[in-house]
């Protein structure tokens, strides 16, 4: 006999079945477990290809499916960012057939987080956990990330380690660049990209106004059109998403272009980029800015451009991930920790507070 089911039903099953909190809700922690779920089955592979298997199985499930797709490429970017996905230039393989494009799934890990809270990464094969019954029920699903809470006088990371998850060290998760001026930045990009050979006309060019508003991201991306100076840009490839850059234009035309990431860094090319214009804006005297606001136990601080990772890691291993109101990026951070992550982010990434 065939029963049919609703889609609250399927859903309901789904998240039981990935080991999620009970809802009919397509929230972004369903996407996250999809997402692990699906990189278990088909990783390596591209970003695209992952995407592409979460978005298609839920289609049919919800009457939003035209801001689906964009949703789902959103919980996979954060993916990378916690250390689930890993892109290439994060591993070493053998495969001389490997693409640029494609992601991993991260090996089973754990971070302790300074609270002594237990930070999860990484995925298996065909399963849904690398932990038993005993410590998947405990799991606390944040969003996009997965926290264990220590019971009394238990040492969960010895537990952890005894069941093969790597221990990552807090210093070695959280690595950044070394600590610069905005000038210093700005000034050995610009010094790597005059030493570029001409690199002819680039079709379909998008490079970001550093005279725009720099509380609008989105609105900051325009054509080169007569434009003369050095901007961040991005040029489309035939296959994956558009590649980042530092590009030296006259009157439109582009004279020398200088390709992220940096053959000498490990990070990744947006993240070279979002760094790079952080400092472009500070030196011009017109810092990127964030905002907080009060929260129970905290503080919430909303960012208006993106972030490199190791920031965004920084803020996940101190705080949490929550949906952004009115801003791009959104940390609800505890109070005994919003001093040292303020500091942070004014010496790092020299952004400055607004009230707005």
């Amino acid at each position: 006999m065939i029963t049919q089911v609703s889609a609250k039903e399927v859903l309901t099953a789904s998240r039981n079945q990935l080991g999620i909190p009970p809802s009919s809700a397509i929230d972004d922690t369903l996407l996250a477990a999809m997402l692990r779920r699906a990189a278990g089955v088909h990783c390596p592979c591209s970003l695209s290809t992952l995407t592409a298997a979460v978005t298609e199985s839920l289609a049919y499930l919800t009457d939003c499916s035209g801001e689906l797709e964009e949703r789902v490429n959103a919980v996979a970017e954060g993916l990378i960012v916690i250390g689930d996905l890993l892109e290439l230039n994060q591993v070493t393989v053998d495969d001389p057939n490997a693409k640029g494009t494609w992601v991993f799934s991260a090996p089973p890990g754990f971070i302790v987080r300074p609270s002594g809270s237990i930070f999860l990464v990484g995925i298996v094969p065909d399963e849904a956990t690398p932990l038993p019954a005993s410590l998947s029920g405990r799991v606390e699903f944040d969003t996009l990330a997965r926290v264990l809470m220590p019971a009394q006088r238990e040492d969960l990371p010895s537990v952890l380690r005894e069941l093969g998850l790597r221990e990552i060290s807090a210093t070695a998760w959280l690595k950044a660049p070394k600590v610069e001026t905005a000038a210093q930045l700005r000034q050995d990009m610009v010094r790597r990209l005059s030493e570029q050979p001409p690199s002819g006309a680039i079709a379909d060019l998008s490079i970001l106004l550093a005279d725009s508003p720099v509380n609008y991201y989105s609105r900051r991306w325009a054509p080169p059109e007569h434009h003369t100076g050095e901007f961040l840009a991005r040029r489309p490839q035939a296959y994956g998403g558009a590649l980042w850059g530092f590009a030296h234009l006259e009157n439109g035309s582009v004279i020398r272009f200088l390709d992220f990431p940096l053959k000498s860094t490990r990070w990744r090319g947006c993240d070279v980029a979002w760094h790079l214009q952080m400092a472009i804006d500070q030196s011009r005297g017109t810092p990127q800015k964030y905002r907080r606001r009060s929260g129970t136990g905290g503080a919430y601080l909303d960012f208006f451009s993106p972030i490199p990772l190791w920031a965004q890691r920084r803020l996940c291993v101190v705080g949490r991930f929550v949906p952004p109101e009115h801003c791009l990026l959104s940390y609800w951070v505890p109070e005994r920790e919003l001093a040292a992550e303020e500091d942070y982010v004014q010496r790092h990434l020299w952004l400055t507070a607004t009230g707005n």
